[in-house]
């Protein structure tokens, strides 16, 4: 077995809530990071993918278990790590090379060290000629290049990438992973591991030999799923489908550790509502039906040109709401959204409105609250400060709004902004 290069051992990371209470983001995390290897830690908004990198960074402390790097625990920021970000993070005032040279200043290396290493990791990273240029006149695929460089020139043990391909375009994207794959395979390459923080199910099979599969609300491991293909990966071949049919499954299915509570204990906390609208819901529905009531997602997704992460919210409300069932990569039209989609419209929302009302625990929580108030009416700001709780104050403000949108729709309550009121 090769050395672990950063080892966790039962890492917990909670935040102060707006209530003051602990606000769980990170449970019982074990894992190590292994020299020689690409790691993708995979997951969907909640599963804390980001604060576990900058646990790992030693950015954040931890509020329990253990953070070690080659066998010493951190105390601090990790001396064998440096991070690529997803928004590209360089000082604007600053040239190619003074950008790429902050991290080696930092340290106190000396000018002239500074200078020659610096255009050394510009030149391996194919941006020789540029080493004046300020961001300002650099392409978004450019000004991550000098991410790369500043991460790079440091020759750390570990290289972190927090999304480091998600504010590219698709085929500036996909060039600079195939560049960065390809100079992982070079015996000069100046980093010994590589750990990515990744939604994208394909891009996670392209970069790594270990996917870590993490459950949400709080972040868990759910899995680890092994990618034994040589590179570079073929995306068509069946081999790298039937991982992607893999991971799929386990980012979408239940079980242990990913959040969610059986039917009868489900809360607006354990089971939060997907940020969906109802017509994007209720067109992945009908796209299904289309096709004889059953369709893989691989596919749908390749038609419509999105990635599967990006319809997995839509998989997910109208599985929540009974109208799809999900096998695999594989959607299913139950018989009542055989009903929902070819009745007429308003039969449509009342299918809707009794669904939602009876299966997603918000929407519930909302209705039961208004039939017990004196007028039939309640401020939002109640369940904003009931959901903060549990989520952040954007996540909370967004499960409340899709809530709102659903019982608007469903005609099971309406939202007066002015007054911020909901009424039954």
């Amino acid at each position: 077995m090769a050395d672990a290069l950063v080892s966790l051992d039962h890492v917990t990371k909670s935040f102060p809530g707006a209530d003051g209470e602990a606000l769980l983001v990170l449970d019982k995390i074990s894992l190590d990071l292994l020299d020689g290897e690409v790691v993708a830690l995979l997951g969907r908004s909640g599963s804390g993918k980001s604060t576990l990198l900058r646990a790992i960074a030693g950015l954040i402390p931890v509020t329990s278990g253990s953070v070690r790097y080659r066998g010493k625990e951190l105390n601090g920021s990790n001396p064998g790590t440096s991070m690529v970000f997803q928004t590209f993070a360089l000082m604007p005032w600053l040239t190619v090379q003074e950008n790429v040279e902050l991290g080696l200043a930092a340290r106190g290396v000396s000018p002239a060290e500074r200078r020659t290493r610096a255009l050394d990791a510009i030149d391996v990273i194919g941006l020789d000629g540029f080493e004046s240029a300020y961001p300002k006149e650099l392409s978004g695929g450019m000004r991550q290049r000098v991410g790369f460089a500043r991460a790079l020139v440091l020759e750390p043990d570990l290289l972190l990438m927090d999304e480091p391909f998600s504010a590219l375009d698709v085929l500036t994207a996909e060039n600079l992973r195939t560049e960065l794959m390809s100079l992982w395979g070079k015996h000069d390459f100046p980093t010994r591991a590589i750990c990515v923080v990744t939604h994208n199910i394909e891009e996670a099979v392209l970069l790594a030999d270990r996917v870590i599969v993490l459950g949400a609300n709080p972040g868990r491991i759910r899995a680890e799923v092994r990618v034994e293909l040589d590179r570079p990966r073929d995306r068509r071949s069946l081999a790298f489908q039937a991982i992607v049919d893999q991971l799929y499954e386990l980012l979408t299915g239940s079980g242990p550790g990913d959040g969610t509570a059986a039917a009868g204990d489900a809360t607006p906390t354990s089971d939060p509502l997907p940020n969906a609208t109802v017509g994007g819901l209720a067109g992945l529905v009908e796209i299904v039906f289309a096709r004889g009531g059953r369709a893989d997602l691989p596919d749908i997704a390749a038609e419509l040109s999105f990635d599967i992460d990006d319809l997995l919210p839509l998989v997910d409300a109208a599985a929540m709401l009974g109208f799809l069932a999900v096998h695999g990569g594989d959607l299913e039209v139950t018989a009542v959204g055989l009903e929902f989609t070819t009745a007429d419209i308003q039969t449509s929302k009342q299918i809707f409105a009794a669904q939602a009302r009876e299966r997603a625990p918000l929407v519930k929580a909302i209705c039961r609250g208004l039939a017990t108030s004196a007028d039939g009416n309640l401020r939002a700001s109640f369940f904003l400060d009931l959901l903060r709780r549990g989520f952040s104050p954007d996540d909370a403000r967004q499960q409340l709004e899709t809530a709102i949108n659903w019982g608007r729709y469903g005609e099971l309550f309406d939202y007066d902004t002015d007054s911020d009121t909901i009424t039954g």
